[in-house]
């Protein structure tokens, strides 16, 4: 096939070119909610799990403990303090933003937590951190969409 083809084949009714217009119409279709949806219930199962490898039962881990005081070294927070607070967050805030109640409270507080991690635990970590704080911006920016609490209890208003 000669260049010339390829670019006729391009710009004929039906080409690669009106095939790229249809997917990037189709995707601007798509409504907020939905991508909310998404990002709320994808991050939520992120911090879920962390907060798992915290916890046994009700109770936080020797082993946790010892990485919030060796491993982690946060400034200011004493590793004790550290510890139980991040097992309640990647707990409660999951939960929240699962079922959409102060969800861009909810996002804001793990996009908190993200950067905490990335600046003082796991800098070289930013790829992950990246996506993380992307799925959270969907969220304090767009709202937590028309499958939440938030939506049906406090007016059917965009966000």
């Amino acid at each position: 096939m000669t260049d010339t083809t390829s670019m006729q084949e391009n710009t004929r009714p039906g080409g690669v070119s009106a095939l790229i217009a249809r997917g990037v119409s189709l995707a601007n279709m798509t409504p907020d909610s939905g991508l909310s949806l998404i990002a709320r219930i994808g991050i939520a199962g992120v911090f879920w799990r962390s907060g798992q490898t915290k916890v046994n039962g009700f109770e936080v881990t020797d082993s946790t403990y010892y990485l919030f005081r060796e491993e982690y070294a946060l400034p200011i927070i004493p590793p004790e303090i550290a510890a139980n607070l991040a097992a309640f967050a990647e707990h409660f805030f999951p939960v929240l933003l699962i079922i959409g109640l102060a969800s861009r409270f909810s996002a804001l507080a793990l996009l908190g937590m993200t950067l905490v991690i990335q600046i003082f635990v796991y800098p070289g970590s930013w790829p992950d951190h990246a996506v993380w704080a992307a799925a959270l911006a969907v969220i304090i920016a767009r709202g937590p969409g028309v499958v939440a609490l938030d939506h049906w209890l406090f007016g059917r208003r965009k966000g």
